[in-house]
């Protein structure tokens, strides 16, 4: 077939290109002078071609010719031929048309979603009244004239890019697609606040807080603008809302450059727009997938359970308040860890893609751990893809085992783990995780890395994001940028690095109740003792390098177990109990689930099942089997038991039921204590094991 046939030159990093009627052939001289290589093109010759001359040929390089936009300025009526990116029926389109004003003519492109895209897509859908991947920026002007100003040169950026003209539908259609709109212009919302209810930036952002308000992404551009008047001070409030379908952080960071410069008048200035179907194409197309499906089966296939730190998965659907914090890793530690790079030839980023490994497998309490990385899928050709407009980044997952290997051969692992999976940046998140044992739509991790090279920022700019609350900053005169929103996931726990070219930071995102300074607290220390291990003891075991700074460790192994406290020799411990219960008998003593039990309750309780237990002869050194689950009911049993004077013997309804006969039969118990909610066989073996000597079994639930 002749997609083998292209995946088979693509392994030997065989290029092809059409020049007038002549097929060219790219590679190394020994592969293209096979015989069996020019035989096979020969005879494959005309196929080839075709295939290359429609836009569907895919490259070594991961993209072949991307297919030109073929909707003409004017378009009446748009037809499947003209849109090689997505394949649609002409009912689709007329569906797609209907849901943009001014129908075909103000429709520029259609073309489907990014990876990175889908994830989101999927969670806006499934968010119900919460949308998590909204954030905003807040801008103060001097007049309304000035602010008109300012969105008209926003509303110029949009106009430069497709991405900036991007809405995205899908009711009707057999898989979501983005479309471009030729106008798109920005809405405009004024609201009359009232200074008396509080700060006007305040009231703006409470009354479009994601967790109860959404943007409308069946309309472009994915910017809603919201403005309100301070009548205190006279200046006017703008709140501009984004999605990151569209427009991430570094999206947002182009449209206020390209807004000031249009400002300024500097247009000349600005790069020449690139459009985002190009890396649409490569991300959708510049992929073998079924070398994709090799590599997360290799890495996932049998992971069937999710890390899940502090047991958290997903956001719920009311959302839980969201907390950040971060800190600047030491100079000292950012030098030792750049110098153990450079000694093992590999990135920076590797000691930190181990060290948070390190982390998870604490809080999650796993040792074989999987987590998100960011990954910036750029464009392969791509002068200045930095400054391009739009969602160029994607989520994969990484699986890193802390185990007994040596921490230097680890860092090599996690190396060259990384590197095969830049090899497929384009990969859906979701057809990755198919490739594992977890079902969808359970979540694979909880816990992102988003690994950042910023080189170009200073030191200052460092100091700043260390202190996110360092006030406003000038826009121009009479401009002020008043904040933002973090960058928000669909995740519990994310961990950001900023490489600085000489400092880091790290920036903890977590829903509650999760502490984001701890995490940065436990990263930096992670780091500390890996970059120590690499130093000085390079076999040590990556499950040895430490997470908890000394102090807390201290805590949880000396100072919350001292628990050494005098008290009578002389009395059992019932009877202590007894005591307590006296002195404060409304103190809640038992809480479960909901349910709890003071101290006079549970003495009760105890008091009046010890005298039962007596009438059926527990006596000292008399024994009484407990098969319960875990209950306020089976602390009220051990107790009881204690005052009748006997000793309790403890059953797990979980036990084989051999074992359960066994201990039935060596410990000839005077009564059986257990719940009738058990499940059958479980009863059926402690009956069994009774009958002959005829013991009674209590119901507690009687």
């Amino acid at each position: 077939m002749l997609s083998e046939l292209i995946e088979q030159l693509n392994e030997k990093n065989v290029a092809l290109a059409v020049r007038g009627s002549e097929l060219i052939v790219r590679g190394s001289e020994r592969i293209v002078d096979e015989p069996a290589l020019i035989d096979v093109l020969r005879r494959n010759k005309a196929a080839l071609m075709a295939l290359i001359q429609s836009g569907d040929y895919i490259g070594p390089d991961g993209i072949g010719e991307v297919p030109e936009n073929r909707i003409p300025v004017g378009c009446s009526a748009i037809t499947p031929d003209m849109l090689p990116l997505v394949e649609v029926t002409s009912d689709e389109i007329e569906c797609m048309v209907n849901a943009v004003p001014g129908g075909a003519g103000n429709v520029q492109d259609i073309y489907p979603l990014a990876p990175l895209q889908e994830g989101m897509f999927f969670h806006y859908i499934s968010g119900e009244r919460r949308d998590p991947y909204l954030s905003h920026v807040l801008f103060s002007f001097e007049s309304r004239p000035q602010m008109d100003a300012y969105f008209e040169a926003m509303q110029s950026v949009i106009r430069r890019h497709d991405i900036l003209r991007t809405s995205i539908l899908w009711e009707g259609l057999h898989e979501p697609v983005q479309i471009v709109w030729r106008h798109a212009p920005l809405r405009i919302e004024e609201l009359v606040l009232r200074p008396e209810a509080g700060d006007i930036a305040k009231q703006l952002i409470d009354r479009f807080d994601p967790s109860h308000f959404r943007l409308d992404i069946r309309s472009a551009p994915l910017i809603k603008i919201v403005v309100a008047r301070d009548s205190l001070s006279g200046r006017w409030v703008a709140l501009a809302l984004s999605h990151h379908l569209a427009i991430g952080g570094a999206t947002l960071a182009v449209i206020q450059e390209e807004t000031r410069a249009i400002l300024e008048g500097e247009t000349r200035n600005l790069p020449v727009p690139v459009p985002f179907r190009r890396f649409v194409a490569q991300a959708r197309h510049g992929a073998c997938i079924r070398r994709q499906d090799e590599f997360f089966k290799e890495m996932l296939g049998d992971v069937d359970e999710p890390t899940a730190p502090y047991s958290l998965l997903d956001m719920p659907v009311d959302g839980l308040p969201i907390r950040e914090e971060g800190r600047l890793v030491e100079a000292s530690l950012a030098r030792r860890l750049r110098a153990a790079a450079r000694t093992l030839h590999l990135s920076t980023a590797t000691l930190f893609h181990l060290s948070w490994a390190s982390v998870l497998a604490r809080v999650s309490g796993r040792n074989d751990v999987v987590f998100g990385t960011v990954l910036f899928a750029g464009m392969r050709d791509g002068d200045g893809k930095m400054r391009l407009p739009g969602m160029f980044i994607n989520t994969l997952p990484i699986r890193i085992s802390i185990d007994g290997s040596p921490v230097r051969k680890c860092v090599e692992d996690v190396h060259g783990l990384l590197t095969r999976l830049m090899r497929h940046e384009f990969t859906s998140l979701a057809r990755a995780q198919r490739c594992s044992g977890v079902i969808a739509p359970t979540p694979l991790f909880g816990a992102l890395l988003n690994y950042r090279h910023n080189p170009d920022r200073n030191s200052s700019y460092a100091a700043h994001v260390a202190e996110p609350d360092i006030g406003t900053e000038r826009e121009g005169e009479g401009i002020e940028l008043l904040g933002g929103s973090a960058h928000r996931t669909n995740y519990p726990l994310t961990l950001e690095v900023d490489d600085f070219g000489e400092s880091f930071h790290l920036s903890a995102i977590a829903q509650m109740p999760i502490d984001p300074e701890r995490i940065c607290t436990y990263m930096h220390t992670a780091l500390e003792h890996l970059v120590q291990a690499l130093e000085q003891a390079p076999t040590t075991p990556v499950r040895g390098i430490e997470v908890l700074p000394r102090n807390e460790r201290r805590s949880l192994l000396v100072d919350w177990n001292a628990t050494h406290a005098d008290y009578p020799q002389d009395q059992c411990m019932h009877q202590l109990f007894e005591a307590q219960a006296a002195a404060t008998p409304e103190a809640v003593a038992l809480l479960r689930e909901g349910q709890q039990l003071s101290y006079d309750g549970l003495n009760r309780r105890a008091n009046r099942l010890a005298r039962h237990l007596r009438t059926l002869g527990v006596v000292p050194d008399a024994r009484v089997a407990l098969c319960m689950e875990r209950s306020i009911d089976m602390v009220v049993a051990i107790l009881a038991v204690m005052k009748a004077g006997g000793a309790y013997v403890p059953l797990d309804p979980a036990y084989p039921a051999d074992r359960l006969a066994f201990m039935l039969q060596d410990s000839s118990p005077v009564a059986v204590l257990t719940h009738e909610r058990l499940p059958a066989p479980v009863l059926g073996t402690l009956r069994l094991g009774v009958t002959a000597s005829n013991v009674p079994v209590i119901d507690l639930d009687a």
